[in-house]
């Protein structure tokens, strides 16, 4: 009875102190998010069905913006961060940040747009002129289109004057003449068409499915959480998704999906954008 009991113990004993998955408490934060107010109205939906599908605690950690970011996961505040694809990159390079999940954009593109009654018919027609760009970095907005117009032949700040616009400020500047193109991805296309419903744009250029949004794990989060966290997004990834949705900031992922396959090698063709732009060294932002 003694030896059962003994036995008892020690196997309680043993269970107390094995630690668990379902009790961690993991941090997370979104580059393209600023603030605790709109983390919490944007992914708060998230939170819940993820918590409920991995066991784990989410933590939301309000950045406002890359660079603070990158410095919280350094600063270890932060143990996974919802990114774009050029931020990812620098990530990988200071703190050598691991990608775990990509959140699946349909129609996730690049472009150069022009008026359609413009003269512009080839990429050679924009030599001498002068390009807006979206944010100073950005994939979609800035490497993307940069890539497309270096494929064509024409070489950034040398065939052409890049220059960085508020989108609609650069909508204006194309109607006046004062720039020939905007770098824009899908919905942004989408966004000019209803502001300027009396114009008609064209799509010069139009890039290939672009590398998608990643999450992100810190190099101290340990190998079975970061586990736990792919597989929960491999195995309940469409009610995660649909709680995703529900917020009409995420209108972007609607019928998209969770990649748990990913590799840091599907984000060498991120690398050679940056290098398009002159950019062969990746621990800092562009434009910080």
């Amino acid at each position: 009875m003694k030896t059962i009991l003994a036995s008892g113990l020690l196997a309680a004993s043993l269970i107390a102190a094995t630690p668990t998955v379902a009790a961690e408490t993991i941090r997370f934060a979104f580059t393209d998010i600023d603030g605790m107010e709109a983390v919490q109205r944007e992914m708060g939906p998230f939170k819940e069905a993820f918590e409920k599908a991995s066991g784990l605690t989410v933590e939301f950690f309000p950045v406002s913006g890359r660079t603070v970011a990158v410095e919280a996961m350094a600063a270890g505040q932060v143990d996974f961060v919802l990114t774009g694809p050029a931020e990812y990159v620098v990530f990988n390079a200071r703190l050598d940040a691991q990608p775990v999940v990509t959140w699946v954009r349909p129609d996730y593109w690049s472009s150069v747009v022009v008026l359609d009654g413009a003269p512009i018919q080839s990429p050679e027609d924009l030599k001498g002129s002068k390009i807006s760009f979206g944010e100073i970095g950005s994939t979609s907005q800035h490497l993307g289109p940069v890539t497309l117009l270096s494929e064509a032949g024409l070489t950034y700040a040398t065939d052409y004057e890049p220059v960085f616009l508020n989108r609609n400020v650069a909508v204006e500047a194309l109607i006046k003449g004062e720039i020939a193109g905007i770098g824009l991805n899908r919905t942004h296309i989408d966004s000019i068409t209803e502001k300027f419903p009396d114009q008609k744009f064209r799509i010069l250029m139009k890039g290939d499915q672009l590398p998608d949004d990643v999450l992100l794990a810190s190099p101290d989060v340990a190998p079975e959480v970061v586990d736990t966290v792919r597989k929960t997004f491999a195995e309940q990834g469409d009610a995660i998704l649909a709680a995703v949705t529900t917020t009409e900031e995420n209108a972007k992922y609607i019928g998209g999906s969770f990649n748990a396959t990913v590799t840091d090698a599907d984000y060498d063709v991120v690398r050679l954008m940056y290098r398009n732009i002159g950019i062969t060294e990746f621990a800092e932002f562009v434009g910080q």
